[in-house]
């Protein structure tokens, strides 16, 4: 019980540093474009996870543990191969979502990232995976608390109908990131998780600065502000987070960590208001309920009717 509690509380730690780091990418995409930003914490990454897998390698080896560590070529391939995959995705839904954060408010992005929760078993029937009636059941919750979230200021003001350029860039990151989790899902068990956190990070790092180099023109006094926002997603979010996440979710039940994970929409939101001062209409703040109740109802699973005999 007392294990169980010490992993519950890394994977809220875990959700903790995701949720606060919007303010961090919020703070990050008033001073550099989204591909320097996404670069420099994607490296930091990188090399902040190497150390961690050695650390890793070393404790299993002196308690004897099955390490899956790749042992020939042919693992090794299949980690590249599945990093790359996997990285490409990750680096398209995260340049999405910090470009969003320049345009929409903390609470909003990470309400709407949180949001892949819910895609990812409706995705899955592309797969032949038929979702279960309680997720199109949230699918119906969520896009009313997205039409709260993106819209509800427009509807109390009579305004013009639009969703805002920054909420359309979060909604494209939050279909993304459904991609890359089912990605992982699909090629990820037989890979060492950690090894494959920075392959991903190594694709994203080499991809956003490619991206970066075409694009955009970051000037050094712009990094040197935006260094502090960059090491706190760099250090806490990619590397810290992503390790706590894989040592919490080994004696936890699913179910349960995806529930304490969840809280990063709601952290999200904290930070929002308590580091950057934003406000949520009360219309948005139902939306933003709406689409995390959905979030949570998608992860409980329902009794099963028993059959008769």
């Amino acid at each position: 019980m007392k294990n169980n509690t010490f992993h519950v509380i890394l994977l809220l730690i875990c959700a903790f540093f995701w949720g606060t780091t919007f303010a961090a990418q919020s703070i990050g995409a008033d001073l550099v474009g989204p591909y320097t930003f996404l670069a420099g914490r994607s490296w930091l990454a990188v090399v902040l996870l190497t150390p961690v897998i050695h650390v890793i390698d070393y404790i299993n080896d002196r308690k004897g543990k099955y390490s899956l560590k790749p042992k020939n070529e042919e693992q090794l391939r299949r980690l590249i191969i599945t990093g790359i995959i996997c990285g490409t995705f990750l680096c398209l839904a995260s340049a999405a979502q910090q470009a969003g954060m320049a345009y929409t408010t903390t609470a909003k992005a990470s309400f709407i990232t949180t949001l892949y929760v819910v895609l990812v078993p409706i995705f899955s029937i592309f797969l032949k995976k038929k979702p279960p009636v309680q997720i199109t059941v949230c699918v119906f919750i969520s896009l009313l608390g997205m039409i709260l979230l993106c819209l509800g200021k427009n509807i109390l003001s009579g305004e013009a109908l639009a969703v805002e350029r920054g909420d359309a860039l979060v909604i494209l990151c939050a279909v993304l990131f459904a991609l890359q989790v089912m990605s992982v899902a699909e090629f990820g068990p037989m890979v060492d998780g950690v090894r494959l956190s920075r392959v991903q990070f190594t694709v994203v790092a080499v991809e956003s600065t490619v991206l970066m180099l075409l694009f955009e023109q970051p000037a050094a006094a712009s990094i040197a502000a935006a260094l502090p926002a960059i090491m706190y997603a760099g250090v806490f979010s990619s590397c810290v987070a992503y390790t706590l996440q894989i040592i919490g979710m080994k004696d936890v039940n699913p179910t349960l960590a995806s529930l304490v994970m969840s809280l990063e929409s709601v952290f999200g939101a904290l930070a929002g208001w308590v580091v950057l001062g934003e406000r949520m209409l009360p219309v948005e703040m139902a939306g933003g309920a709406l689409m995390f109740a959905a979030v949570i109802l998608a992860q409980i699973p329902l009794p099963q009717k028993k059959k008769s005999l």
